[in-house]
């Protein structure tokens, strides 16, 4: 783990820590099993594919720790209804606050204002966080094989499976994957596991599209692949087809848009 992500998650697992303090694991799945199941988040991916459409995964963020504040708007419901009309699949929503100015509430009130599955995007070191994904209504949830050890990644996917939710594995190199390829890909109720390349360099944070294009080939034909970072154009997203992606995740260049839905319509077409 490089010194930024390593800094990333020690302040992370501080703040979950004073978290704990405040709402009790119980607290948290009795709030859980109020809601509704979750809504599939893997599977409205699949769908859109299967019917000729592009999967997109559209981001909302609010700022990022090499831009800084990314859009002074923000809005979550109002990019939510954006991303909807734009024709996105599902939604990533940043949750992290120190470094992404994120907060839980965004999660639910994008969630609330669209019917499409939501991603809880953040640093996801332990069982809390994952009781607590469910608990905010998460459908799916990342888990970044660079921050985790094999034990722990494995009991995290395994944990979100049972409360329903998907898992996006996230990978950057050949080890990562590797390891990722360990995890089960399907739990019950037809969970997944899905296999998220980021193209985003994390010691340098160059962002350079062959890395998807090196990893994919690692992947069974049957596992849904995600690519992330560096999309920014319709180009962009047929060269990561032709090398096996079966969706994008892709925030800051629709999020630097004035018109956020003629965006998300220009870049899946």
């Amino acid at each position: 783990m490089d010194d930024v992500l390593a800094k990333i998650c020690a302040d992370t697992a501080i703040e979950v820590g004073k978290r704990k303090l405040r709402v009790s694991v119980d607290v948290l799945r009795a709030k859980a099993a109020k809601l509704p199941p979750p809504r599939g988040f893997a599977n409205a991916l699949r769908a859109t594919k299967a019917r000729g459409a592009v999967p997109l995964i559209a981001e909302i963020k609010k700022a990022s720790p090499s831009k800084g504040l990314i859009r002074p708007d923000f809005d979550p419901p109002k990019l939510a209804r954006s991303y909807r009309d734009g024709g996105a699949s599902c939604l990533s929503v940043l949750t992290d606050k120190p470094y992404f100015q994120g907060e839980d509430s965004y999660l639910v009130a994008a969630r609330d204002a669209v019917p499409l599955p939501a991603l809880r995007k953040d640093f996801m070191l332990g069982e809390y966080q994952i009781e607590e994904s469910r608990a905010l209504g998460a459908d799916c949830i990342l888990l970044i094989l660079a921050c985790l050890d094999d034990c722990t990644v494995q009991d995290l996917c395994e944990l979100a499976m049972t409360r329903g939710m998907d898992v996006l594995a996230e990978v950057h190199d050949e080890e990562e994957m590797a390891r990722a390829l360990k995890l089960p890909a399907t739990g019950p109720d037809g969970t997944m596991t899905m296999l998220g390349v980021n193209n985003r360099n994390l010691k340098t944070l160059k962002v350079d599209l062959a890395t998807f294009e090196r990893l994919a080939p690692m992947a069974p034909k049957d596992r849904l692949l995600v690519a992330e970072s560096g999309i920014k154009t319709r180009d962009d997203i047929d060269r990561l087809t032709k090398a096996g992606a079966g969706a994008f995740l892709v925030g800051e260049s629709l999020m630097l848009q004035d018109d956020v839905t003629a965006a998300t319509k220009a870049l899946i077409g």
